[in-house]
């Protein structure tokens, strides 16, 4: 049965937050006056029905210009994508950054998240509600990760209205804060992208080397320190030459699956079946990576060149970045750049004069964790809710409108560039046999200089540590962020490679690496572990829906004793632990567990 809103009419800001986006109605079906013609047929349902992937963009463009999504503003949007109520609703409750409740124009989202929690977020939180109180013209949410970790804690304020207005505090003070949220007009600008590289100049960087040297709004700029070099190499080696020279690179996927980006080029290339798409996964949203954010704000026409060049590979002509909705200057300045390539002739219709089309979409997310899973990052596209997809068949075959897909991270893109100008055998060489090249480390927590690092694989995770300036009394390390797991002081020697990490028991997940010293209450940070899982879940399938919950459960009770009285507790994570491990459809309920086992076995977190 359809849930229906009856007569909830949507307002006139609604209703022009909702044509701004579609276009004005064209029939009484889709909401404007009737017409005699509409008694006798309608129109547009098909066409409105092949729209489905707008409505989260129809969602955004009402919460950003009244702050919620009301009844009669959800059900005009529907009439007009002809999407049922029940499904829409059940897409917008989704969503961390929707509310289908009345709430004020500006919202303060306070990030609670590792590291922000490790810097005393509580305390923010409290400090920032007993300033405005409740009910106030400024709302206040506890919000997971934030993307600012390496400026711990941090706040993010965004106004409502047309246009929406944002402003960060980071690292937050009440008084920033309160300021950011009451005024984002005038809040003092973010530091550039520069702030979070500490190598920041550093010749012998490769992914990060134009950050911080080149005007991220110049193509020109750009284009001056090698851009667009590797493009045309790639116009020069053909399609099937540049998935052969991506292939004998060795170039894995930098997400955390570490699946080869050259086979999974290939695969979509060799499909039968058309269009091809290419998706562009932004919403780095593990806690404690920040990566992403900076290759966007800091070099964002690196990142369109990639794009372009993975789209050739492959045969697509439409490729879609979907970008977390915590990161405002990363769509801003992605935008920018891709409107810019097109005035210059580096997207549209015929590249360069070589005869390939491509353009490319932004597409903004809206807080859920499980959508930087590439099945549903899918769906969520396409305006469903953001839940896995079994597989197979897998998204090389069936991925974004059930058609051959390829799906790289921000980082994983931007390696292309360096293959393509210096050589498959020359980027090659760097690194290890199996992990080449260098990789991006996003570094919080106890250490002096927090921030994005740029290392060839190999180096040591003490080393790294050292160019972060670690503190004294290094309690532990939290390698992969919350999927991930903890290190001993003592085990700083780990190679920072794929497989050097897996034969250490850890992961290396996306690249996070999170020092905490002894003044971190350890037990309080799996309990938030434990509740960032059971918030995220997208309750699909049972073992993670339940087990996720009674995760965060037992954590809470055994954080109020320790010792023999918490055997039981433990005894019960244990299988509870291995049941999501082995029957979660997808990997947030398969790595909910790895974090808190590691804590338990590797730092006797409750001994």
């Amino acid at each position: 049965m359809d849930l229906r809103f009856g007569d909830s009419e949507p307002t006139d800001e609604e209703r022009a937050a909702v044509d701004a986006l579609l276009g004005p109605p064209e029939s009484a079906w889709e909401g404007a006056d009737r017409t005699e013609a509409d008694l006798r047929w309608a129109r547009g349902g098909r066409a409105a029905r092949d729209r489905r992937d707008l409505l989260l963009p129809g969602l955004h463009a009402l919460n950003d210009r009244v702050g919620w999504i009301s009844e009669g503003g959800l059900d005009y949007l529907c009439r007009r994508l002809t999407v049922p109520p029940a499904e829409a609703y059940g897409v917008a409750t989704f969503y961390a950054m929707f509310s289908v409740r009345p709430r004020p124009a500006t919202v303060l989202h306070v990030c609670t998240d590792l590291a922000c929690t490790a810097a005393g977020a509580g305390e923010l939180c409290a400090g920032i509600e007993a300033r405005l109180g409740p009910g106030g013209a400024v709302g206040v949410e506890r919000a997971p990760c934030l993307g600012l970790c390496e400026r711990a804690p941090a706040a993010l304020a965004i106004r409502s209205g047309d246009p929406v207005r944002t402003a960060v505090a980071a690292p937050a003070t009440v008084e920033a804060a309160v300021l950011a949220a009451s005024a984002p007009d005038t809040a003092p600008e973010e530091p550039a992208a520069v702030a979070a590289v500490p190598q920041a100049g550093d010749p012998s960087l490769v992914l990060l080397r134009r950050v911080g040297t080149v005007d991220p709004s110049s193509l020109d700029d750009y284009r001056a320190h090698g851009g667009y070099t590797a493009l045309r190499r790639a116009f020069e080696l053909g399609p099937a030459g540049v998935v052969r020279e991506v292939t004998e690179s060795g170039l894995v996927g930098r997400g955390g699956a570490a699946f080869p980006t050259g086979r999974k080029w290939q695969a979509t290339a060799s499909q039968p079946d058309r269009p091809h798409y290419l998706v562009c996964n932004a919403d780095e949203s593990e806690p404690g990576t920040f990566k992403d954010r900076v290759l966007m704000e800091g070099d964002p026409f690196a990142l369109v060149e990639a794009i372009t060049i993975a789209s050739y590979a492959i045969s697509a002509h439409r490729a879609l970045v979907y970008v977390r909705g915590e990161y405002p200057r990363a769509v801003h300045r992605l935008r920018h750049a891709i409107g810019q390539a097109r005035a210059r002739g580096l997207l549209g219709d015929d590249i360069l004069g070589q005869g390939h089309r491509l353009d490319i979409e932004i597409r903004r997310g809206a807080g859920a964790y499980i959508c930087g899973e590439e099945t549903a990052l899918f769906n969520s596209i396409e305006g469903y809710r953001g839940e896995p997809r079994s597989k197979p068949p897998f998204p090389v075959e069936k991925g974004l409108f059930s058609r051959p897909t390829a799906e790289n991270n921000v980082e994983t893109l931007v390696n292309v560039l360096p293959i393509l100008t210096k050589g498959a055998a020359a980027y090659a060489a760097t690194g290890t046999g199996h992990s080449t090249g260098t990789k991006l480390f996003c570094v919080s927590g106890s250490v002096a200089r927090p921030g994005v690092y740029e290392l060839p694989f190999g180096a040591t995770l003490g080393e790294l540590l050292a160019l972060a300036g670690v503190r004294d009394r290094l309690r532990a390390v939290l390698l992969g962020g919350a999927a991930g797991g903890f290190v001993r002081p003592d085990e700083l020697g780990i190679p920072l490679t794929f497989e050097g990490t897996r034969e250490a028991g850890t992961t290396l997940g996306s690249g996070v690496v999170m020092a905490f010293d002894d003044t971190v209450p350890l037990p309080r940070l799996l309990l938030r572990i434990a509740e960032f899982f059971r918030d995220e879940s997208c309750g699909q399938c049972v073992p993670c829906r339940v087990g996720t919950v009674r995760q965060q459960e037992a954590l809470a009770r055994i954080a109020e004793r320790t010792g023999a009285a918490a055997a039981d507790d433990i005894a019960l994570l244990r299988d509870v632990g291995r049941a999501m491990r082995d029957a979660s459809i997808c990997g947030l309920g398969q790595t909910a567990w790895n974090a808190v086992e590691s804590a338990i076995d590797r730092l006797g977190a409750y001994t």
